[in-house]
């Protein structure tokens, strides 16, 4: 009986954390495994991620930082679908035919 109580408490331990992990501030899970990765992969020493408003929907850009000038920024949605890039050897601007300047910054989620 007392291994079956054991089993239960660390089976709902279990679940409520990763309950937490999902639901966090509100950045989308599949976002927050980007930011593992992308933390990995940094070249420079001061990498972000910001999240924007951005055509009525929240957006988050992931900036490489400021160790290469031809670095770009890459903008995914909350479902972590690839919207374009930003600056770059280009030094694009737009995202979907508009210009990112009119993006609302609401947020940096995470920086190194």
């Amino acid at each position: 009986m007392k291994n079956l109580i054991n089993y239960f408490l660390i089976t709902l331990l279990f679940f409520s954390f990763c309950k937490k992990a999902e639901s966090g501030d509100g950045t989308p899970a599949c976002i927050r495994h980007k930011i593992i990765s992308f933390e990995k992969d940094a070249l420079c020493s001061d990498p972000s991620v910001d999240e924007y408003e951005f055509q009525s929907k929240t957006v988050y850009v992931f900036s490489p930082g400021s160790c290469g000038a031809d670095l770009g920024a890459s903008v995914y949605d909350s479902n972590c679908n690839n919207l374009g890039g930003l600056g770059g050897l280009r030094g694009n601007t737009q995202i979907e035919g508009q210009d990112f300047s009119t993006a609302t910054f609401i947020k940096t989620i995470w920086e190194k």
